[in-house]
């Protein structure tokens, strides 16, 4: 059991915490990844929007532009966007034509590089870093009508760079505020809902430690489907085992007991009976025959819930090769209907034990033939082993440790004994009653829920 407990027991990290690293590595890409898009999303509306107001601020110029009979550009003392009227203000303006050149009250002492001249109809937008200053400028070219014909005329605005600049930290630092709080809030409600989906296996590993210390037999209570299957075969691999042990200390009680006779016997014969040899001989195969059932009895493997099916026809195929060659001088005929396909969680060494007990026995008393085949039904498995010997008088006898009910056939009479054992380890059960057809001796053997 300590073993099993050891094999289960969660390593490290537990299975808490490599879901707990997982949310929180997926909680952290997608948090970088939201902050990413949302700082990309708001970082383009607000260069769109700074575009539009410099674009705006071009249109308000051109409607107070005049051109005077020499291609002068002339504009109001006042203009109606105030900032271009102070120096420094951060919003600048030029206007350009081939004759003239126009720059805003706002733009004197500055370093503002301006654009020098578009094509009519063009329009450029473009942050600029110029003599370690950001700009945000706006262009766009005119043809301006007059007297004397068009005059091709370039708008430029500029803005300097750093109200925006500010405006996206402190968006950076409001989202970044939100998204952590939200992430914290994510963190901990998927800290409760691991604790919650995860209490079944804690509940197991609970239950586990309890049977390793001897407090409770099996594992109770009902569990999620998903691990429920789990259960069950853990149940049923801690009866197995347990079943297992008992088969060793029993083996071993009644090998102790069955012994003291046979010694006994020896002991109180006088060596110098002429008898004595013959009743040591006698005693000896005894005492060999008892170790020889007791031992297979402790080795029967018996149901493993967990154990991989095995195919049953080569067993049963090298098994009537061999006795084909025993009982050689009866020239029997050996009908195997045994299917490759069949499939049964016997182990191998139980199914040879177990047929070849049954196969050697209908072989010793049949007359002409010796038959296996299965029976399918729902949920469960049946061998049948026939023969057309005499058949069993005593059905109830013939299973018994021991028992011979025909003296002139060769046999210590353990090994049906020992069929019983093996069937009653898997959960099996054995009937003995008349072959159909043949007219001796039927032997079933019943599995529940074997699949093929």
């Amino acid at each position: 059991m300590h073993k099993l407990w050891q094999h289960l027991r969660l390593s490290a990290p537990s299975i808490r915490w490599r879901m707990m690293l997982a949310s929180l590595l997926l909680l952290l890409a997608f948090t970088l990844l939201t902050a990413a898009a949302l700082e990309k999303a708001f970082r383009s509306h607000a260069e769109a929007t700074r575009q539009e107001r410099l674009q705006a601020v071009a249109y308000l110029l051109m409607a107070a532009t005049e051109l005077d009979s020499n291609g002068k550009i002339q504009l109001p003392d006042q203009l109606t966007e105030s900032s271009l009227m102070l120096p420094g203000s951060g919003l600048y303006a030029q206007i350009i034509s081939a004759r003239s050149l126009w720059q805003s009250p706002s733009s004197l002492g500055q370093p503002v590089t301006f654009v020098s001249s578009l094509p009519s109809g063009k329009r450029y937008f473009s942050a600029i870093d110029e003599n370690g200053q950001r700009y945000f400028s706006f262009a766009m070219g005119v043809t301006w009508p007059t007297d004397k014909g068009p005059v091709p005329l370039t708008f430029s605005v500029s803005e300097d760079a750093k109200p925006f600049d500010l405006q996206i930290q402190q968006y950076q630092h409001t989202l970044w505020r939100w998204l952590a709080g939200c992430a914290a809030l994510l963190l901990l409600l998927q800290v409760l809902l691991l604790r919650w989906g995860l209490q079944p296996l804690q509940r197991l590993a609970t239950s586990l430690q309890a049977i390793e210390n001897g407090d409770k037999d099996t594992l109770e209570g009902s569990y999620p489907q998903e691990i429920q299957p789990l259960t069950d075969n853990l149940n049923a691999l801690i009866h197995s085992e347990r079943a297992r042990q008992q088969r060793y200390q029993h083996a071993l009680d009644d090998l102790a007991h069955s012994l003291k006779t046979p010694i006994a016997v020896i002991r109180s014969t006088d060596t110098a009976d002429p008898h004595f040899p013959a009743t040591v001989q006698e005693q000896t195969s005894r005492i060999e025959t008892l170790i020889g059932y007791q031992l297979q009895r402790a080795a029967t493997r018996g149901a493993m819930p967990l154990s991989r099916q095995t195919q049953l026809a080569p067993t049963i195929t090298r098994l009537i090769s061999t006795l084909e060659k025993v009982h050689r001088d009866k020239n029997l005929t050996f009908e195997n209907q045994i299917p490759a396909t069949l499939k049964t969680r016997i182990s191998d060494g139980d199914a040879m034990e177990l047929f070849g007990n049954l196969l050697d026995n209908a072989a010793k008393w049949a007359a002409h033939t010796v038959r296996i085949r299965p029976l399918l039904t729902t949920g469960s498995l049946s061998i049948l082993v026939e023969d057309d010997g005499p058949g069993v008088a005593d059905p109830a006898a013939v299973l018994q440790r021991g028992v011979r009910l025909d003296e002139s056939v060769p046999g210590h009479g353990i090994g049906l004994s020992i069929v019983s054992d093996i069937v009653a380890s898997y959960n099996g059960t054995i009937t003995v009653g008349q072959a159909p057809g043949l007219g001796g001796a039927c032997f079933e053997i019943r599995f529940p829920q074997v699949s093929h």
